[in-house]
């Protein structure tokens, strides 16, 4: 047996951990069927399709454009790219694979080729961005105004650089995040940022933000230095702070990964941290809320409800419904343009799917997996299982009621256009909506189990598989409730509305009806494969 100790296995274990990256990124197994591979490669293909052809454009523009012209383009370019390349994990609330360092310490394996690792998997974040700094630095490799070695050493250079950066501000945010007040701050500071943005699409950038995009860059942003380094400009210290840009990056990283180690190491699992205090004000709320269905299933109602409360996953998308949706709709109701318009008009409706769908992934579809291997209560207690699966999504749509309340009363500080009709219109939509989506949910959460961290606010709760499948399910979900809308624009009449809409909420709750029993026999059924499957751990390396 070769020695862990051993110099020539280096390669294979940096092999070995980014093979389960690659394999924690696919999540599929031959037994699953070839169906999901090829879902996800062709929204690979179309994906990366986008940005070959981005890094295409940018290598044809880089091999004629003139020098001058360039001079100006690319700062402002490679600024943009390290913007991207920094905040889109965060935006997308998507961090990337990453080691779970705590299942990897026991594990002689020395800090520098853990970092190197680390530093590697920073790709799952951003090969789009290495495409196109691909065709960029091709394509002014072939221009011929330009020395070949000197865009394809420069960008290579900011590439790492940017890199290492991610590495350590990963490791940076996922220690932030640890912490439910800052967590709760960051996401309201990413809320405002975007509200910023969409405002100023309606008032028009300030003088100030003009001149700072229409100004040349200082000498010393990075941007800059690998920019003129590309362009064969290099100033008399200009290889002398790409290097310091890039040891900077590099002893930032490091730093943040070393600290990280030792917090992994001191880190108090979820499960030992001190419950939610309760208050008389929390029981008189969660008791009120789950009150009206009477024992057991208020009981189970109470439960669902105070789990979610402590979910810091649930409070993130919770949050989320009802700041960030309406802000990203203020140009549609405030601009001319738009007014009159289908969205304009139900953008209360929008809204609400918006909440839903960022509910779902936390509520019913993956129902159990907040539960992991508590869920053997269900199939011990007296109560059937139909029952929990009732009250997991009386509990969902408690949350999505409360969601469309606050959301009006959001569009109202606003100053959105709404009238009572709309706001009966929005409820009765989402509800209906719901009563599919409640249904499917429950035969996913006992088709696709898996279990979930409470304390991993970014990270996806439902499997891959089932994240795939949802662009099929929610246009499905959707169809029934777009007929009624379909019958006020045919038959220009309200009542035809309000009565297809009716017979929608009819068929969801006979479907939602339908698929909680079946649900609630595949459960008995599949009892062993979904409590084995809510207490598989998470792998060395997470997605």
């Amino acid at each position: 047996m070769k020695s862990w100790s051993g110099s020539s296995l280096v390669p294979s274990r940096i092999g070995a951990i980014l093979w389960a990256e690659w394999r924690s990124l696919l999540r599929f197994r031959p037994r699953e069927g070839r169906a999901g591979i090829v879902l996800a490669g062709l929204m690979a293909l179309a994906w990366y399709g986008l940005w070959c052809a981005l890094a295409a454009a940018a290598h044809i523009y880089a091999a004629s454009a003139p020098v001058l012209r360039l001079a100006q383009a690319l700062p402002r370019a490679l600024m943009l790219i390290l913007i991207y390349w920094q905040l889109s994990p965060v935006l997308t609330a998507s961090l990337g694979a990453s080691l779970e360092l705590e299942k990897l310490l026991i594990y002689p394996i020395p800090f520098r080729q853990l970092f190197l690792v680390e530093t590697l998997l920073r790709l799952s974040t951003s090969l789009e961005i290495v495409i196109l700094l691909s065709g960029l630095a091709t394509g002014l490799a072939r221009n011929a105004a330009l020395p070949a070695w000197a865009p394809l050493i420069a960008l290579t250079a900011f590439a790492g650089a940017n890199l290492l950066l991610a590495a350590g501000l990963r490791q940076a945010l996922e220690r932030l995040l640890a912490h439910k007040l800052l967590r709760e701050l960051l996401v309201l500071a990413l809320i405002l940022a975007a509200a910023a943005s969409q405002i100023l699409l309606v008032t028009g950038l300030p003088a100030w933000m003009v001149r700072l995009w229409t100004t040349p860059s200082h000498a010393w942003w990075p941007w800059t230095v690998f920019s003129r380094l590309a362009l064969a400009m290099p100033t008399a210290w200009g290889w002398a702070m790409a290097a310091g840009w890039v040891a900077l990056a590099w002893r930032y990283g490091r730093w943040q990964f070393a600290r990280s180690l030792h917090w992994e190491a001191r880190r108090v699992p979820d499960g030992l941290r001190p419950s939610m205090r309760r208050t008389a004000c929390t029981d008189l709320l969660f008791g009120a809320l789950a009150r009206v269905p009477g024992d057991p299933l208020a009981a189970l109602v109470e439960k669902e409800l105070r789990s979610l409360a402590r979910t810091p996953r649930f409070r993130l998308v919770f949050l989320m419904g009802f700041t960030f949706g309406p802000l990203m709709w203020v140009p549609i109701g405030w601009g001319q343009a738009s007014a009159g318009s289908m969205l304009a008009s139900h953008y209360l409706i929008f809204l609400s799917a918006y909440a839903v769908v960022l509910l779902g992934d936390v509520t019913f579809w993956n129902a159990l997996g907040l539960d992991r291997t508590a869920a053997q209560l269900y199939y011990l207690a007296p109560a059937p299982f139909s029952r929990v699966l009732a009250a997991k999504n009386l509990a969902a749509l408690i949350a999505i009621v409360l969601e469309v309340g606050i959301l009006i009363l959001a569009s109202l500080a606003l100053r959105m256009p709404l009238s009572p009709g709309r706001i009966a219109e929005a409820y009765s939509v989402t509800l209906a909506w719901s009563a599919y989506l409640l249904g499917m949910g429950n035969l996913s959460s006992v088709y696709y189990p898996a279990g979930v961290d409470p304390g991993q606010p970014w990270r996806p709760s439902s499997p891959v598989r089932l994240r795939l499948l949802l662009f099929v399910l929610y246009p499905a979900a959707a169809v029934p409730v777009a007929l009624p809308f379909l019958a006020r624009w045919a038959l220009a009449s309200e009542v035809a509305f309000w009565l297809v809409l009716a017979l929608a909420l009819a068929i969801g709750l006979a479907v939602y009806g339908a698929a909680t029993s079946w649900a609630a026999d595949a459960a008995c059924r599949r009892k062993e494969q979904i409590l084995a499957a809510l207490s598989q751990g998470r792998p060395i390396v997470g997605v």
